[in-house]
């Protein structure tokens, strides 16, 4: 099991809502889920920019979280992904 970290500083809400009602079919595709999504935070240490939404992704393996992040056919969903405002995902391992 692999895991990755996306937060998102939300701009346009609308796009945010219709991402994620095809965000976990296109994650299933590719052996992902959503372990966790959270827009409240608490800073346990330093002083990090935190972002309006985080979620905690998991896939089965480096190579299916890199095949979901590279999949053509969700380039459009990626894309989506991006215009709800600024989007960083990090791949832990």
């Amino acid at each position: 099991m692999i895991y990755a970290y996306a937060m998102l500083t939300v701009s346009n809400p609308d796009a945010l809502a219709a991402y994620r009602e095809q965000a976990g079919a296109a994650l299933a595709k590719h052996g992902g889920k959503v372990e966790t999504a959270s827009a409240e935070f608490t800073v346990l240490d330093g002083n990090p920019d935190a972002p309006n939404v985080a979620a905690l992704l998991s896939f089965p393996d480096k190579s299916a979280a890199l095949a979901w992040a590279r999949d053509p056919d969700l380039s459009d969903l990626h894309a989506l992904r991006q215009s709800a405002g600024a989007s960083d995902i990090l791949l832990l391992g």
